[in-house]
């Protein structure tokens, strides 16, 4: 009897599932400024999806249209609550020309990339779905004091 995984293939411990007002637009957003690959959608009866799923660098990502209606299983979008308070963390190989891709594709910049103090080029931008994204490239492997060193060594700013 094959014994099965209780992580299926190509997943890991932790995986994003997003609800969006337009979940089958988002999936060609994320293929257009992520360069995501879709591996399948579940259309339910009437056109919304029931679930999606797509891949950003390899990573899974699970996608479901927001269903009002059901807000007992948390399907309402960052536009139904105006905003969201959780950020998806993105790394890639260039994230200058990753950051202006998604904004091509309809994101908006919110932090333009720059060199971090601790060790990436990183920025944030908005997708058009609500969802918040920090884009990163790493630079340089930093030990904690390193990064402690850099921090205090930043210009003081009045808050």
């Amino acid at each position: 009897m094959t014994q099965i995984s209780p992580i299926p293939p190509g997943f890991t411990a932790v995986t994003p599932h997003l609800v969006c007002r337009g979940a089958a637009a988002a999936i060609e957003f994320y293929k257009n400024a992520f360069g995501a690959v879709e591996c399948f959608r579940l259309p339910g009866p009437d056109g919304r999806l029931m679930h999606g799923q797509i891949t950003i660098g390899g990573a899974p990502v699970m996608l479901v249209d927001e269903f009002l209606e059901h807000p007992e299983q948390c399907a309402v979008s960052p536009q139904a609550l105006k905003g969201s308070p959780v950020t998806i963390h993105l790394m890639v190989e260039d994230v200058d020309a990753t950051m202006a891709q998604a904004q091509r594709a309809g994101a908006s910049v919110t932090m333009p990339p720059q060199n971090m103090f601790w060790g990436d080029r990183y920025g944030q931008l908005t997708d058009p779905f609500g969802h918040r994204w920090s884009v990163a490239t790493h630079l340089e492997d930093l030990t904690p004091e390193q990064i402690m060193a850099n921090l205090a060594a930043l210009p003081k700013r009045d808050c």
